[in-house]
């Protein structure tokens, strides 16, 4: 889930909030929705994408869906833990119907996605599984898309705004800045703020890593619930998502994501250019909206501790209506548009 470690807080009236731009309905039910009473998803949208496809980019071979035309601007959608593809199942058809060529990858240790050697280190650190959306978008021969993401896909879109922000058209971001370092992850919170994070502590120790091995369905169908308070999510829902934890790598990536954050695990020397960049917290200057849910029962900075994070145009969305951490999934319409939205900026 998404890191407490935000910026340095701002005065609240640095920024004043954007409203958002319309987006001409392409398919039922897509409109304008202002400054943001989001209606959770309904039964009866869309629960599966066409058959995925694979394609090698860097060390992986990448597991993805693809719907819009190919032709279309392209858009990126990037899940987090544990959540998978379908995050974006009732995003991405909004998206293609208005015309946009819609790529939602497995990340590493997700779903369908391999490494391609058994060699490899499977390591869970930010700025590799951010590199990884970049070959992918190499292999895919993508110079540029709008790259929208939540939990540590959120993450990741900023980590590629910051880093390559050449290849960022625009951003979405649930709960806004989330680039950290490990020199951030030791310092220590109040104790509430540690409380939210037991998970993190737990997968610190040989005894959480068998028990996340042993009980990963069950460890996701509880966070989940936890992050996503007022959520009602079907068995059905569930289950489609906690197939890609089986992926072999799944356990040892995610292991090793929470291990690194708190350093506790060593990177791989390659990308340590990268993350003492990303330490010094970077400024994103790409046009970004980043939203929040007013049901978010994860751990996540308040709007006003990461808008000076944005120097480019920018706005912020509350959704009410009893929205969680899982905001495109339980909010399809509202995420769909600010992605069009951002676009247009």
């Amino acid at each position: 889930m998404s890191d407490i470690n935000p910026p340095d807080a701002i005065d609240r009236q640095r920024r004043r909030f954007l409203g958002g731009g319309a987006l001409v309905a392409a398919a039922a039910g897509f409109g304008t929705i202002g400054a943001a009473r989001a209606q959770p998803a309904k039964s009866g949208g869309a629960t599966s994408f066409a058959a995925l496809k694979q394609i090698d980019a860097g060390v992986l071979n990448v597991g993805y869906a693809e719907a819009g035309p190919a032709d279309g601007p392209p858009v990126l959608l990037l899940h987090g833990w544990p959540y998978d593809i379908h995050t974006y199942v009732e995003v991405a058809p909004l998206l293609a119907a208005a015309g946009y060529r819609v790529i939602v990858p497995h990340l590493r240790g997700y779903g369908t996605t391999r490494f391609l050697s058994d060699a490899s280190i499977r390591n869970g650190q930010p700025s590799a599984i951010a590199a990884d959306i970049v070959a992918l978008m190499d292999a895919l021969k993508i110079q540029k898309a709008v790259v929208a993401g939540c939990d540590w896909g959120a993450r990741t879109a900023n980590i590629m705004a910051a880093l390559w922000p050449a290849r960022v058209k625009a951003m979405v971001s649930v709960s806004g800045y989330l680039i950290g370092s490990q020199e951030a992850g030791r310092m220590p919170l109040p104790p509430k703020a540690e409380l939210q994070w037991w998970y993190q502590f737990y997968f610190a120790t040989e005894r959480g890593r068998i028990g996340y091995e042993k009980n990963r369905r069950e460890f996701a169908r509880l966070i989940w619930q936890l992050a996503s308070p007022k959520w009602r999510f079907d068995d059905a829902t569930f289950d489609r998502s906690a197939a890609a934890f089986d992926n072999p790598d799944h356990v040892a990536i995610v292991i090793h994501n929470y291990r690194w954050r708190l350093g506790l695990a060593e990177g791989e020397a390659k990308y340590d250019e990268l993350e003492k960049r990303l330490a010094a917290a970077p400024v994103i200057t790409v046009p970004t909206i980043t939203l929040e849910g007013d049901a978010n029962g994860a751990p996540h900075p308040e709007p006003s501790a990461y808008a000076g994070k944005f120097s480019g145009r920018y706005a912020h969305r509350n959704l009410s209506g009893g929205i969680g951490h899982n905001l495109p999934q339980e909010a399809p319409q509202a995420f769909a548009q600010a992605v069009s939205d951002v676009d247009k900026y």
